[in-house]
């Protein structure tokens, strides 16, 4: 009897056992003010001039990353307008808006960078990493001056308007 039992346990063992694998490409995700963050939903423009604009979207926040090349390389923040990172909070009747920009008197604010790990023209999908420190532009009292986002990946994105060599 205890035979029967060991081996029906040992068979229960290994009917139970089960791999939930679940993927996730495309993906954007990082660390949003030291808290996990995930985009529900991601894509990326190549512009005519050969920058890409990255857009990640999730519950009511938006998150744009702008550089001037679809090469893979290190794009720093901070310094003019064509490497930006932005981060948009929308409330119902305000909204809180982060950007590594330039403010309006023209000085350059915040800093991080993006970097292209990889560029598939073929599949149409860019990855790679981000870290920024945007400033809350309005100044709005809902949101703290600084916001913060690191350790951010982003993981063969869809783009869309490619130009063919």
């Amino acid at each position: 009897m205890k035979k029967y039992f060991s081996l029906l346990a040992i068979a229960f063992l290994f009917i139970s056992c089960e791999e939930d694998v679940v993927l996730n490409s495309p993906s954007v995700q990082g660390r949003l003010e030291n808290t996990f963050w995930r985009a529900i939903d991601s894509d990326a423009v190549l512009q005519p001039n050969g920058g890409l604009v990255i857009t990640a979207k999730a519950r009511l926040q938006t998150m744009t990353l702008r550089i001037p090349s679809r090469n893979v390389g290190t794009y720093v923040l901070g310094q003019n307008q064509s490497r930006v990172a932005t981060f948009v909070f929308d409330y119902d009747d305000s909204e809180l808006f982060y950007s590594t920009g330039v403010t309006t008197e023209e000085e350059y604010q915040g800093d991080g960078e993006i970097k292209i790990t990889e560029f598939d023209a073929e599949n149409g999908t860019v990855s790679g990493s981000f870290r920024f420190n945007a400033v809350n532009m309005a100044n709005n009292p809902l949101g703290g001056e600084i916001l913060n986002f690191n350790q951010g990946v982003f993981y063969k994105v869809p783009v869309t308007g490619i130009e063919e060599d």
